[in-house]
């Protein structure tokens, strides 16, 4: 009976796997591509360093710290106006992509200016000593050094997207997670339920231990 269940569903199983692949890797990307700079410009305007400038580092805080401070499921209702702008539909991969972006970037963001802040403040002093730019300060010092942090959050955000994602089959996001609600919560079946998260802990388990893989290879120090 259980394996029955369980073939009659991989069709289901597979689209669901890679449309949450789909949806990570987007929002993952996005969170990258944002949530990089954000972290630098946190960290560059702190207290005493070269960019130091209070009421930008201030205010960016107050806003990283007030989207992370919402609840994804109630941040997905509230950012549907949005989503249905950029993606011309709130319901699929795609829309929950949006509002998985939205969440990862300053998520992202912390990670990374906690990763910058483990950096020996000696090693930016001595860039500075031998005039460096500020720009070849972030790109040549900051960086490089701050590579095996930066990875270890990457590898946060990827699982706590994975998370995110889940979550978003609840207002039709797709997925893993609308798939266990479906098929699953709506249908009582927990044979469907199992196999889901077992997947899902399998997923958690791949990227942890090739993001743990990677911080070893690249950390010199």
């Amino acid at each position: 009976m259980v394996l029955n269940t369980i073939t009659s569903l991989l069709p289901d199983l597979n689209k669901a796997f890679f449309e949450t692949i789909y949806m990570v890797a987007i929002s993952l990307f996005i969170a990258v591509l944002f949530g990089l700079p954000i972290g630098i410009i946190l960290f560059i305007t702190g207290r005493n360093l070269m960019l130091e400038n209070t009421l930008l580092h201030s205010v960016l805080g107050f806003i990283v710290n007030m989207v992370r401070s919402i609840p994804f499921i109630i941040l997905m209702v509230a950012l549907i106006p949005l989503t249905k702008l950029i993606a011309s539909t709130t319901i699929g991969p795609a829309a929950a992509s949006v509002s998985l972006s939205v969440a990862a970037i300053p998520f992202f963001a912390r990670l990374v200016e906690t990763s910058l802040r483990e950096i020996d403040k000696g090693v930016i002093e001595a860039a500075v000593a031998v005039g460096a730019s500020r720009w070849m300060i972030i790109k040549d010092v900051l960086i490089p050094e701050a590579r095996p942090g930066i990875l270890q959050g990457l590898t946060i955000t990827t699982i706590s997207l994975i998370g995110f994602s889940a979550m978003a089959g609840i207002i039709g996001g797709g997925g893993i997670g609308d798939l266990a609600i479906r098929f699953g919560y709506y249908r009582y079946d927990n044979t469907v339920m199992i196999v889901t998260v077992i997947i899902l802990i399998c997923l958690v388990q791949i990227i942890q231990l090739v993001g743990d893989k990677l911080s070893h290879l690249v950390d010199k120090r």
